[in-house]
């Protein structure tokens, strides 16, 4: 049975991408178990525009580190951590706003990825996010100093026609929800040191999704 929420509507539109342990490209986003039996990874949000009821939440980022053993889709994983970072930028109503959303209490996508993926927090705190992410998807970036630095290039290859992104339609586990264009990308800098997340790595797979999500529907 999927829970109703209550509250005020809401709605944001932006950019969403990972960085993760997965060859590329992820099997994850295939709904297929990962590489090697289990994933851990940066997943970073950048706010284009939205709002929760009259606050406005424009321009603001939230950031996770996850773990996981299994697939997530079919159900059977096991051992699922995640810490949060929220926006330092965000005053108190905009940090409250972020946390019921991205908590699943507001409905809508965040609630369904939740409790598909169902990870025992292990932390969250507010942080200086910075995302960037190139108009034409060249390559995107998250830090916080000193403990997250993910960045990545778009993914290319001899017979990839120049300028062009390699790209994934209708993808059976895409982590934004339903009706999103995968674009894949090489992670240049994978980098993790909070909350018992720690690794260093570079060459694994990232990938970049809009997402458009509303509720409390």
């Amino acid at each position: 049975m999927t829970e109703t929420s209550t509250g005020p509507a809401w709605h944001l539109v932006g950019d969403w991408f990972d960085t993760c342990k997965c060859a590329i490209p992820c099997p994850c986003t295939f709904a297929q178990p990962p590489t090697e039996g289990d994933c851990d990874g940066v997943l970073a949000w950048h706010i284009r525009e939205g709002h929760y009821g009259d606050v406005r939440l424009d321009g603001l980022n939230v950031l996770m580190l996850g773990s996981f053993i299994g697939n997530v889709w079919a159900g059977t994983h096991t051992d699922a951590y995640a810490a949060v970072f929220l926006d330092e930028r965000a005053d108190d109503q905009q940090r409250a706003a972020l946390g019921t959303i991205f908590g699943g209490e507001a409905g809508g996508w965040p609630q369904q990825f939740g409790q598909t993926f169902g990870a025992e927090v292990r932390g969250m705190d507010v942080a200086p996010i910075t995302i960037e992410i190139d108009d034409d998807l060249g390559s995107w970036s998250a830090e916080i100093p000193g403990r997250v630095t993910a960045r990545a290039e778009a993914l290319t290859g001899p017979t990839t026609p120049q300028g062009a992104r390699v790209q994934v339609h209708n993808a059976p586990g895409a982590e934004v929800g339903p009706g999103q264009i995968a674009t894949w990308g090489t992670a240049t800098t994978d980098q993790a040191d909070a909350f018992g997340f720690n690794w260093d790595r570079t060459g694994r797979s990232s990938k970049h999704f809009p997402f458009d999500w509303s509720g409390p529907d």
